[in-house]
């Protein structure tokens, strides 16, 4: 209901006076403890932040809905209905920001998607980039750490930020996307989005397929130059959160085609690069894509905080017919992802309205702080023979849907030539006039590193990629160009223990 509609009350719903109103003693004397509504107003404004995301802190989002256009293509590889328009509730964010940085910081932006899907909720994260940093799930603490503020100046620092990436060299392509202008989009309407991570699409006969989605912007790719984004940052540092709020809000619905990869089990064992290295592109000329649907955003959320701040997504929420991969840092985001969400929301944050499901949830999970449904009435709360609850049929057998050769071991991967493969390709696509925007972005960055070694560092790694990209950077940067080697004939991805010093790197 509207304001004028409504009277007002606290929070118990007692209709109160004026919202000004409070008591004291006299025209000038002391305030009093007695009075509820001044201690309910005080009480409810200190506690009014929750934890904000340590990554993908600054977003927006709206809601509108997806529908499969290639329905035969998905009864090939999936378990999928089809024929049906899917609600969806969409979140684009930074990664390294906090709430209240610009919009246009260099940086991947996140691209979350919640279905409400008949057979409960499903969540797609995706960003827009590819790739990501690393391939190795126990660095992603580590790498956070260095993006955010130094723990004693409690700033942004340059020289921690490139010691990490020069000393994992497997970030290279990602860098490089970053400081072309690919890394300061002109807003959220205009990009595309990857998952990145492997899936599975699963059969009900247990064959699956592993799959890569990508979404194309159907407003096209726009993106700022560095001294346009530095300007916009400074004018309107919520440029990409207001420019999504007013297309909608005018009808201008952004929308955007989704496309599959697939690669069979077999055509996987034999691919260029490991599938389940999260630094690795499948290039569209290496794995063609198809269509499978459209998703447009037809709606802006009446309340932010409600509907896009206490928004929670999971890719470990899976529908029938999906499954992670063995991909280790999806693995690690299976579990960080909804724990964030406990912590930050609480244990029954799947009771918010805009996480809860459209099906019903039953199970055996009771009580915790703010369970407001019923908390499922008088059912056992257990595994009951009295009164059983009935089970899912298995959509397919566990045993064929994949197995594993070899004991559990210690891993961290190693970086080989392969890892030069994609910066390479990347580099060469660019037109001269993104070459030189690259050039400039990277020194105008890592020229502020005050440790010589670093920017030593992370030149040669740019002058294996290319001599001449890197000596450009190193002659601005002021530094000299070491030769490196990365010859070994190791796979992209080893399963064992690398014993090493210098992280990934050992020079």
């Amino acid at each position: 209901m509207d304001a004028p509609d409504l009277e007002f009350t606290t929070d118990g719903g007692t209709p109160f006076y004026h919202p000004y109103e409070y008591q004291r003693i006299g025209d000038d004397g002391p305030l009093l403890l007695q009075d509820v509504h001044l201690t309910e107003l005080f009480g409810a404004f200190d506690r009014e932040r929750i934890p904000e995301r340590v990554v993908h802190a600054k977003g927006a989002g709206a809601h509108g809905y997806f529908e499969v256009t290639n329905a035969e293509f998905a009864r090939n590889y999936t378990m999928m209905c089809d024929g049906l328009r899917t609600p969806i509730t969409m979140r684009f964010s930074t990664v390294g920001g906090e709430q209240g940085s610009s919009d246009e910081a260099r940086d991947p932006r996140g691209f979350s998607m919640k279905f409400r899907t008949r057979k409960g909720i499903w969540d797609l994260v995706m960003n827009n980039t590819p790739v990501f940093f690393i391939r190795d799930a126990a660095k992603f603490p580590h790498f956070i750490h260095t993006q955010k503020r130094h723990p004693q100046t409690h700033l942004k620092d340059k020289d921690m930020f490139w010691d990490y990436l020069s000393s994992n060299p497997e970030s290279l392509y990602q860098v490089m996307r970053l400081f072309s202008d690919l890394g300061t989009p002109y807003g959220f309407r205009y990009m595309g989005g990857w998952t990145g991570h492997t899936y599975r699409w699963i059969k009900e006969d247990g064959s699956w397929v592993y799959v890569k989605l990508y979404a194309e912007s159907m407003q096209g790719n726009r993106n700022f130059t560095n001294a346009e984004a530095t300007v916009i940052q400074g004018e309107n540092p919520d440029f990409a959160t207001q420019d999504l709020h007013d297309a909608i809000e005018n009808g201008t619905y952004p929308g955007w085609t989704m496309y599959a990869q697939v690669l069979s089990p077999e055509d996987a064992e034999t691919f260029k690069y490991n599938v389940l290295d999260l630094t690795k592109d499948w290039g569209f000329d290496d794995v063609p894509r198809t269509e499978i649907g459209k998703f447009y955003l037809t709606q802006n959320p009446t309340n932010y905080f409600a509907e896009i701040e206490q928004a929670a997504f999971s890719p470990s929420r899976m529908v029938e017919g999906w499954g992670p991969s063995a991909d280790p840092v999806l693995q690690a985001r299976l579990f960080s992802y909804a724990d964030t969400h406990r912590y930050r929301l609480g244990v029954n944050y799947m009771q918010i309205p805009v996480n809860c499901p459209f099906a019903r949830v039953a199970n055996f999970e009771r009580d915790g702080f703010m369970n407001v449904h019923g908390n499922q009435g008088n059912r056992p709360n257990y595994m009951s023979t009295q009164s059983p609850i009935k089970l899912a049929k298995r959509p397919y057998i566990d045993d064929t849907h994949q197995q594993w050769t070899g004991g559990a071991v210690s891993a961290l991967s190693r970086v080989t030539e392969i890892d030069f493969d994609w910066p390479r390709r990347f580099l060469y696509g660019l037109s001269e006039t993104d070459r030189e925007n690259l050039i400039s972005n990277i020194v105008g960055h890592l020229g502020g590193a005050k440790s010589e070694y670093i920017r030593q560092r992370q030149a040669s790694l740019f002058a294996h990629v290319d001599p001449d990209f890197g000596q450009a950077i190193a002659d601005a940067i002021g530094v000299s160009v070491v030769p490196l080697d990365f010859s070994d004939d190791l796979p992209t991805w080893e399963a064992t223990t690398v014993n090493t010093q210098n992280s990934t790197m050992d020079y």
